[in-house]
């Protein structure tokens, strides 16, 4: 493609070295659309005549069907996927197919042709991250009113609504959602024809390229279209908090489906056993989706160095920000395969949830509420309750099974009505602060979760697309 400035031909070694079908053999799809783009808009402005417009695109689709069908083999001598539809669109079509190029770079080729894989990799994990977050929804609706400790520091803290738990998750990945569509946004204009980096003395019509390709409009600035890549942090972003997100949970499903807590049982589809020790079922695939989530962190810091330290248009340095890019939404559409079936069919076992209630020391904080609400100030109050606890445990008594007159001798303001109070359903029910865990504002919750589901999928399906169909 250069011959006419060089005097020998490129060293083998170095074919090999920069070749790069390895990484963009896939954007094959999206590369010939963004070429019918380009032909159709070729045809529009006069660079090319009707017929010749039409050729193009017979032969960019005949190339397509070998691509699909595998007869397609490409040959790393041309470099890139660009140079090999074009090279096998040329040998279809003679020297019409070497007139394709004019107006473009493999700058701004390039640069297209991943946003519009991009954008329709994103759209399709958007819909399996709304699934993600439509399982969760259901599992709040299950457990709803079942009763699970709820921890600080790893240690218990206070009874809570096993559905507020699966509500929280939500919002995690209700977040991750709006990061998406952020990632989508960020890379919602087109950048054909902003050539190598100067844009072209050729009468391009740019807003024809980006309607036909279904971009809102064409990026601003030549010289940045070429060599940014914010669009790719952004979706680096997202997959790392993701992962972060997913990692959590996992973690948490890990601990509570163990012995020791034994609240959450996993399908045993979704574990493995011990080749030596016959009674154990082991938490493999949450073990390797806390494990390989990490990637995600490692290939977002891989760009931000990549990007650091470039001059500003294009770099042949670029080329390598798809390598941990392909390897994150890879890995992101393997996680939500096993990690949505795994969600939909765990079970929690309120009895074993229960046994950690049996010391009532989960309630402590209602006791100081309570003292708050005669009129003790806070501090003072926490002081009280934490000597009752104390009394409690040296005496190995249940703080919830104390009759109103041992309440009296721990606490004066102590009245009839206490031991009543100090029941982990009627504690967690009377948590009705907007955004608690009381049965009400969990179900009040999840309603506005719906809301934001819907909203979500709305989104996703008002971005447009190409209009260009293969």
């Amino acid at each position: 493609m250069w011959k006419g400035r060089f005097s020998s031909e490129t060293a083998d070694e170095v074919l090999r070295f920069s070749q790069s079908l390895d990484l963009d053999w896939r954007l094959a799809k999206c590369d010939i659309v963004g070429s019918i783009a380009h032909a159709r808009m070729l045809g529009r402005v006069g660079l090319l005549d009707g017929q010749e417009s039409l050729e193009l695109e017979r032969g960019l689709r005949q190339v397509a069907l070998e691509v699909e069908s595998g007869d397609f083999k490409p040959r790393i001598e041309l470099e890139d996927v660009h140079m090999n539809v074009e090279s096998r669109l040329t040998e279809i079509l003679g020297p019409l197919g070497a007139k394709l190029h004019m107006g473009r770079s493999r700058n701004d080729q390039v640069a297209t042709t991943l946003r519009l894989y991009l954008k329709e990799t994103l759209l399709r994990i958007g819909g399996q991250l709304a699934e993600m977050e439509e399982a969760l929804l259901a599992l709040s609706a299950r457990d709803e009113t079942t009763l699970v400790p709820g921890y600080t520091h790893l240690q218990q803290a206070q009874p809570i609504s096993m559905g507020h738990y699966w509500l929280a998750h939500f919002q995690a990945f209700s977040r991750d959602a709006r990061r998406l569509l952020f990632a989508l946004e960020s890379l919602n204009e087109c950048p054909l024809g902003s050539g190598a980096l100067a844009g072209s003395t050729l009468p391009l019509d740019r807003s024809f390229t980006a309607e036909v390709l279904g971009f809102p409009k064409p990026t601003e600035n030549s010289l940045d279209t070429v060599g940014q890549r914010d669009y790719l942090l952004d979706i680096h972003g997202f997959c790392a908090t993701l992962g972060i997100h997913i990692s959590r949970m996992a973690e948490d499903l890990i601990l509570y489906s163990s012995q020791e807590f034994g609240w959450i049982r996993l399908p045993d589809a979704y574990c493995t056993g011990s080749s030596m020790m016959p009674q154990k079922k082991n938490p493999d695939v949450l073990e390797l989706v806390r494990g390989r989530t990490g990637q995600f962190v490692g290939h977002l810091v891989d760009l931000l160095v990549n990007l650091k330290g470039l001059p500003s248009t294009y770099d042949r340095d670029l080329q390598e920000d798809k390598r941990g890019l392909w390897e994150s939404l890879d890995l992101v559409e393997a996680v939500f395969s096993v990690l949505i079936p795994l969600l939909r069919r765990v079970e929690v076992v309120p009895e074993r949830a229960k046994a950690g209630f049996e010391n009532g020391l989960l309630l402590a904080t209602d006791v100081a509420e309570y003292l708050v609400l005669k009129g003790v100030p806070f501090r003072q109050a926490h002081e009280q309750v934490g000597r009752a606890v104390a009394w409690c445990i040296r005496k190995e008594r249940s703080l919830s099974g104390l009759s109103a007159a041992e309440w009296r001798e721990l606490l004066p303001e102590a009245g009839e009505d206490l031991p009543s109070l100090l029941d982990a359903n009627v504690s967690v029910a009377r948590r009705q602060t907007y955004g608690g865990t009381g049965f009400a504002q969990v179900a009040a919750q999840r309603g506005r979760a719906e809301e934001a589901l819907a909203g979500f999928r709305r989104a996703l399906s008002a971005m447009p697309s190409t209009s260009i169909k293969l």
